[in-house]
């Protein structure tokens, strides 16, 4: 069955990985997956899928709402954007009655090596705001739409930075007229390896930027050092950071990520219900124009024992 009106993205999503696909099938209309209102996929993962797996996924467009999440359009990179796979995508989308793209406010690929299979940080420049707003607004002129770009997590502080992160966001969300897919753990993250004030940084996104959300486990691996694996389970302090920006920026679409050790659908909907939980406690909260609310963290707080 094919679908061309896109479905509107609300409430609490999930992450599609092809191993839950048969428990997805088994168990939706069922009260498990009550809460479960939207499902993610990477375009790239699908755009040439035939046989079986376009047999799922026209059970997937008929079951449910769905967002592209892309991996490898290296917005911020050197290499010229793939103005073909942009068209490809753009069908695709049209295909399958998909309304929703957001790519990663990073780089992957280089000059001299091609694609490097990470996601990499851009530097913190006037140059870099010019050079990915440029590309992001090509890549909407081409998809005809409005796009979301994802705040990227981060290791090390490039030397020659001429701005904080969220100085740098913002630029290009000004700069390139897009929107925000804001990535909650992704700021914890970087507010414990970088040191700064996760609320804060919430206190300066526009509100009227954030369409999108996700949220997801990390990898401890000192006080100081945090990995985004998106390998276990939320820990309290990010679910603390959602609720918090939720009632600082209102309620967005919010996804969950999990992409290794992955328990079964079940286990995953604990925290799709947690997700729905705190949409609901916060639905009433218009977008503010007052004080921001308290912070319920002063600072960072990083787990005492590794994950």
């Amino acid at each position: 069955m094919v679908v061309n009106t896109p479905l509107p993205l609300q409430g609490a999503g999930l992450g599609l990985k092809r191993e839950l696909l048969p428990a997805l099938m088994q168990h939706t209309g069922q009260p498990a997956l009550a809460t479960l209102q939207f499902l993610e996929i990477a375009p790239e993962n699908w755009i040439r899928a035939g046989g079986k797996y376009a047999e799922e996924l026209a059970w997937l467009a008929a079951h449910y709402p769905l967002a592209c999440h892309g991996l490898c359009l290296s917005l911020g990179g050197p290499t010229p954007l793939n103005v073909g796979f942009l068209t490809e995508v753009k069908t695709f989308m049209a295909t399958w009655g998909i309304g929703f793209y957001s790519e990663h406010l990073s780089y992957c690929s280089d000059t001299a090596h091609g694609y490097l299979y990470d996601l990499l940080p851009l530097p913190f420049t006037e140059e870099a705001v010019k050079h990915v707003s440029q590309r992001i607004r090509h890549t909407q002129d081409i998809l005809q739409q409005r796009i979301a770009v994802e705040n990227a997590s981060f290791y090390v502080n490039a030397p020659n930075q001429q701005m904080d992160e969220i100085t740098f966001i913002n630029a290009v969300l000004s700069e390139a007229d897009c929107d925000l897919h804001l990535d909650i753990n992704n700021v914890y993250v970087n507010s414990v390896n970088s040191g700064f004030d996760p609320y804060a940084f919430i206190d300066q996104i526009p509100a009227e930027r954030v369409v999108y959300g996700h949220i997801a486990g990390h990898l401890q691996v000192a006080d100081d050092l945090l990995v985004d694996t998106h390998g276990s389970d939320v820990i309290e302090p990010v679910w603390q950071l959602l609720a918090y920006a939720y009632e600082r920026l209102g309620v967005f679409p919010t996804l969950l990520e999990r992409d290794s050790q992955i328990p079964t659908l079940i286990t995953l909907m604990h925290e799709v219900n947690q997700i729905a939980l705190t949409q609901q406690q916060l639905k009433a909260q218009t977008v503010p124009q007052r004080a921001p609310p308290a912070r319920p963290l002063a600072q960072p707080r990083p787990l005492s024992a590794p994950l």
